[in-house]
């Protein structure tokens, strides 16, 4: 029954959000960098919202796959209370419930929530990066609202950014006329044109550009890993979380350019417009069509000698990324352990499956996954798919920094199994949000830990604007402890704080590091499992 309540509260919570919002408020003004804009300021929380501020140029027509270009000034009061177009995207993951007005390629715009008063200053800023894969994605949707979190006494800046064929395309024409000669990274860039703006107008709004940190999902992990990289963002940062993802092999790294603008000549050339002239002239429409007839599941970062000059291994060894704190951690069930055994857990198709894998050190990879029973076998293919997917990776990223930093590493692992889904007609989405199931889509299998992009919604403090699943009393309490820890982390850069359990640092020199395993009963435990990544770093040829 009590669950029931929470449920019902919940979901009328959501619903009247929005039109709450606009009662509830009154218009205020800030002078930023480029002219004045309008927002709202509601008598309920003291939260001011400006939503859909633009901070570039709109990259259409001759500025379409080139660098973010500063904005004009304009003259007048610009009004910024709704969400900026979201970026050109189908739906690629379900339905993620954005809150944008549209799609368009006129997408660069961020939103700002900052709880200061008429005097106040020095606030700690959170700049986040949504997740998708670099193909979908919105900074609109409600798990990423910044209410919640500047209830908390931080500035918070969620932004938007280019994705797919509209974000990433490298092509020699492109590299040629670009001052740094290169071309692909127009998302990332659009990243440091949001971070470049904070530093230059968060202050209007009570923040401290001397205090961003930096966070993101998925590909906006992958996003913040690339930012901390990079000479042109290091210096803007003070902090970073990572929530599953670092643009490091086998997860999203980056090409070199030459096979970035091969790979991009090669879909022009497919595509029938070779030269960039042609690609140009064509429509929004044209160029989104052609993208998604050509199957393709976005283009790659690149190793471009400007934003980066090299892999992030290569960056975190010579000590060149940004030395700041560092938060991060993983889920323990990322992806189903079938995205690996393609097939049932039985012992034959398992091994069978490792074998293929690695072909020669298939023996070690059954002792580090072992297989002594159907339900060993699902544990340990979900854990390899996950490790081989995205934690890796993640893994990698906290290794690097702690052993080439003086800065101190945050660890966790994420464990709170989600409750059902309120309609039993949908099936959870990979990277959020939810889809329709299939006439013949056979029933889900009981969890054996959290999925990939489950945690977004409690860090930030936003189960209430997410009804799609069935909150418990426990979810609401892991989401203040999470969202503390994260709240802690980002004023101080450290994520501890009263009534929390303690959460150490991991040392460099640490066999078996400090993971706070993040749960309806959070507790600080050794890591368990490093040997599977430290297999996999040999594997990757990351060392």
């Amino acid at each position: 029954m009590k669950n029931f309540q929470i449920l019902i509260f919940t979901l009328i919570l959501s619903s009247s959000y929005s039109s709450a919002q606009e009662t509830n408020s009154f218009p205020v003004q800030v002078k930023i960098e480029n002219g004045i804009i309008e927002g709202n300021y509601d008598t309920h929380n003291g939260i001011q919202r400006y939503f859909g501020i633009p901070f570039a140029k709109p990259p259409v027509g001759e500025l379409r796959w080139k660098a973010p270009q500063p904005l004009d000034n304009w003259s007048g009061v610009k009004e910024t209370k709704a969400f900026g177009p979201r970026p050109m995207q189908t739906m690629v993951f379900g339905d993620m419930k954005s809150r944008s007005n549209g799609v368009s390629e006129d997408c660069l715009y961020l939103n700002v929530w900052t709880p200061a008063g008429r005097n106040t200053k020095d606030l700690p800023v959170l700049v986040y990066f949504f997740g998708g894969g670099n193909v979908a994605g919105d900074a609109s949707e409600p798990r990423y609202d910044g209410e919640s979190m500047a209830k908390e006494g931080i500035v918070v800046v969620t932004t938007n950014y280019r994705l797919n064929i509209f974000g990433f395309l490298a092509h020699p024409e492109l590299s040629a006329e670009a001052s740094y000669k290169a071309s692909g990274n127009y998302g990332l860039l659009d990243q440091n044109a949001a971070l470049k703006w904070v530093n230059k107008n968060i202050n209007a709004f009570g923040g401290d550009p001397s205090k961003v940190t930096i966070a993101g999902e998925s590909a906006g992990s992958i996003g913040a890993s690339q930012q901390m990289a990079s000479p042109l963002s290091k210096n803007l940062i003070a902090g970073a979380i990572g929530e599953s993802g670092a643009g490091i092999n086998p997860t999203m790294a980056p090409v070199s350019l030459k096979d970035a603008e091969n790979i991009g000549m090669e879909f022009a050339k497919n595509a029938g417009y070779p030269s960039l002239a042609e690609l140009r002239k064509l429509s929004t429409r044209e160029v989104y069509e052609l993208y998604n007839e050509s199957k393709r599941f976005g283009f790659p970062a690149v190793l471009d000698g400007y934003f980066l000059p090299k892999t992030l291994p290569e960056i975190f060894e010579s000590k060149e990324q940004a030395m700041v704190p560092l938060l991060l951690g993983w889920n323990s069930a990322e992806i189903p352990g079938m995205a690996f055994t393609q097939g049932p857990y039985t012992e034959e198709n398992y091994v069978s499956k490792v074998k293929v894998a690695y072909p020669k050190k298939y023996k070690q990879v059954l002792e580090l996954y072992p297989h002594g029973s159907e339900k060993e076998i699902e544990l340990s293919a979900t854990a390899l798919a996950s490790d081989r997917f995205i934690s890796y990776s993640t893994w990698k990223w906290f290794d690097l920094h702690r052993k080439n930093s003086n800065q101190p590493v945050y660890r966790y692992l994420y464990s709170k199994l989600r409750p059902p889904l309120v309609d039993k007609t949908l099936a959870s989405g990979l990277a959020g949000g939810t889809v329709e199931k299939e006439a013949d889509t056979p029933p889900a299998p009981k969890a054996v830990g959290a999925p990939h992009a489950c945690e977004i919604e409690y860090c930030m403090g936003n189960l209430h604007l997410v009804n799609d699943y069935a909150w418990t009393a426990d979810d609401f309490k892991v989401s203040k402890e999470m969202m503390a820890y994260f709240a802690n982390f980002i004023k101080t850069g450290n994520p501890n704080g009263e009534g929390l359990p303690n959460w150490e640092a991991a040392k460099s020199n640490d066999k078996n590091p400090p993971v706070m395993v993040i749960d309806t009963e959070s507790k600080l435990t050794e890591a368990k499992n490093d040997s599977r990544y430290e297999f996999l770093d040999n594997t990757y040829k990351n060392k």
